[in-house]
């Protein structure tokens, strides 16, 4: 295991930063893990998470600007057609607080840059937003995790619960709330 985990931190800035580029929520918290028992510096993760996931939603916002018939094309955008038209109201209506939220929201957080572009929002106004948002997300998440890391490992390492069980917690709360966006843009 010991191998495995020196391995894993000569690479580690790295990974964190293609991983970031794409949403790279995992890559943060695995990063912060490493930098919590000494295999990576914690600034040094939360930087690179934030600069590549700022790059990542630019291009993606870039994608959707400027490539809307191809990707009017794709199975996704095909399906779930309401749900694209949802989150152009709700951007439209919260566009500011849509950049900062969608930073946390694992599963659509690649998906909101690109409805940004696809509804010509202003590219300056989401640049500003992103970089703020990337930042305030890197350090929360960063952070968070280096601080927790060792309270967990303890946590598990005198408890009796099974620790399978809060994977399927994690797991049941996106269940639950796929099936409430998926209530709200039923058509009626």
């Amino acid at each position: 295991m010991e191998d495995i985990i020196t391995s894993i931190s000569s690479y580690g800035y790295i990974i964190i930063a293609l991983y970031s580029f794409g949403g790279g929520l995992i890559a943060l918290i695995g990063g912060a893990i490493l930098s919590s028992i000494g295999k990576l510096d914690i600034s040094y993760v939360i930087l690179i998470a934030g600069i590549s996931n700022m790059f990542g939603d630019m291009f993606l916002f870039y994608i959707g600007k400027y490539q809307k018939k191809e990707l009017s094309k794709y199975p996704f955008f095909i399906k779930h057609r309401r749900k694209v038209a949802y989150s152009k109201i709700l951007i439209k209506k919260y566009d500011v607080l849509s950049v900062f939220i969608q930073k946390y929201l694992y599963g659509i957080k690649t998906i909101i840059p690109i409805i940004f572009g696809i509804t010509n929002y202003n590219f300056v106004k989401f640049s500003l937003l992103n970089i703020f948002a990337s930042m305030l997300w890197a350090i929360s998440v960063g952070l968070a995790t280096f601080y927790s890391a060792n309270s967990i490992r303890e946590f598990f390492n005198n408890s009796e619960i099974n620790p399978i069980i809060f994977p399927l917690i994690l797991f049941g709360t996106i269940f639950l709330i796929w099936k409430f966006l998926d209530f709200k843009t039923k058509k009626k």
